[in-house]
């Protein structure tokens, strides 16, 4: 067993012993299986309309309710998450692969450059996260890839100070003077050395940045700017039933547990993970 797979192995094992975390994976591991198996699960069709059960309360038919046009409820929201997850981890790998690709830069060539590239995050930083997704949203118009490219945009700033700060305590390790000496390019030292030794914080805040990307996108959906109905995304359940909150809460309810059990997942998760990458934290 090589290193690299010992550290691996290490990690995964400090993960699974911290109790939170170990939770926390099995919430959000039942909530991923049961929705990737959703076309074996469901009772039925996503879009199946059946009128004549229109605004039902949870029963044995209906375990979720229906909607205002027959639909079932617990179908709906297991589509949805697929949708839902899938927005939440993309965001979080775009933004933070941008951010650290960014943060790179600015760690590596200090200077100038460092000093360019900070006050451009400075400035990114000044708008809250919420108001540059809408504004994004807005301007691009809704849909699913929109979506995804707002909530990264939002993530960005957090990603390229995480590296930059990580790169500036490594610039002057011998192991980069090494690979300076037998002529390595400046990509390869900072992509295949210099990276690799800094990221943990990134993986930490991108996991961490998934529960948030998916409450996010919940409400950019809510507010119209997000996925849009028929699509059965979690936010655009509850959007859709937000007229109908007082005389059928059900509505609204479900989805809003679904997310909460996610979003609660995903950081007792994204806690263990940073107790087991972060030597500072380890017992």
């Amino acid at each position: 067993m090589n290193k690299r797979t010992s550290i691996v192995r290490e990690t995964l094992e400090r993960i699974w012993s911290n109790p939170g975390s170990r939770v926390g994976i099995v919430i959000f591991a039942f909530i991923v299986i049961v929705c990737l198996a959703a076309p074996l699960i469901a009772p039925y069709g996503v879009n199946d309309m059946d009128l004549a059960n229109m605004y039902k309360g949870p029963s044995l038919a209906h375990p979720f309710g229906t909607d205002g046009m027959g639909r079932d409820q617990f179908t709906r929201i297991l589509y949805g998450g697929r949708y839902s997850l899938a927005l939440g981890l993309c965001a979080a790998i775009l933004g933070s692969g941008v951010g650290a690709v960014i943060g790179s830069i600015a760690g590596y060539f200090g200077g100038k450059t460092e000093t360019m590239i900070m006050r451009i995050m400075d400035i990114w930083s000044s708008l809250p996260s919420m108001l540059l997704c809408i504004l994004i949203s807005a301007t691009l118009g809704a849909g699913f890839v929109n979506t995804v490219i707002a909530l990264s945009i939002g993530n960005v700033p957090t990603g390229v100070r995480l590296i930059r700060g990580q790169i500036l305590s490594e610039r002057n390790k011998e192991y980069l003077e090494a690979a300076e000496s037998i002529n390595c390019s400046t990509p390869s030292i900072m992509f295949r050395h210099l990276l690799p030794n800094v990221v943990s914080p990134v993986i930490v805040d991108a996991t961490m940045g998934i529960g948030m990307n998916i409450t996010m996108a919940a409400a950019l959906s809510y507010i119209g700017l997000g996925v849009q109905p028929p699509t059965p995304e979690w936010g655009a359940l509850l959007a859709d039933a937000r007229t109908h909150i007082l005389n059928y809460p059900y509505l609204i309810m479900f989805p809003g547990i679904v997310i909460a059990l996610t979003v609660l997942a995903i950081n007792l998760i994204g806690d263990g993970l940073r107790d087991a990458m972060d030597p500072k934290l380890r017992k």
